[in-house]
C-alpha cells in the first residue's frame, strides 16, 4: 500500500535579531525536519527581511521564509508544534495546497 502524501505550504517569520548565521541555521533546521520525516521539500524561498504589517513582540521587521513541501497528513501537526517551541520563530502558518 502506497503512503498517502499531501502538499503543504509553510510560511514562517524569523526574528531578524538572531543574525544571519542563526537565521540560516533555523531555515536549515526546518528543511531537515521535513526531510527527516519522509517529506519532500519542493520549493524553499527565503523571501528575506521585510517590514511587518504590525509589530510582533515589539519588532518592526521579520525574515520571511516560504516552504512548499509534501508529507504524510499527520506530519504538519508535529511541524507546527516544533515551530511554536523554537526560539526566534515569530509567526508560522501551514496550509494545505489543494490540487
Amino acid at each position: 500500500m502506497a503512503k498517502t502524501t499531501a502538499k503543504y505550504e509553510l510560511m514562517y517569520i524569523i526574528d531578524v535579531d538572531l543574525g544571519e548565521e542563526l537565521i540560516a541555521a533555523t531555515v536549515e533546521k526546518f528543511k531537515s525536519l521535513i526531510e527527516s520525516h519522509d517529506g519532500t521539500v519542493n520549493e524553499l524561498d527565503e523571501i528575506g527581511k521585510k517590514k511587518l504589517a504590525y509589530l510582533i513582540n515589539d519588532k518592526p521587521e521579520g525574515y520571511y521564509v516560504l516552504v512548499k513541501f509534501e508529507s504524510s497528513p499527520d506530519f504538519p501537526a508535529e511541524l507546527d508544534r516544533v515551530l511554536k517551541i523554537t526560539d526566534g520563530i515569530m509567526r508560522s502558518l501551514i496550509t494545505v495546497i489543494e490540487e
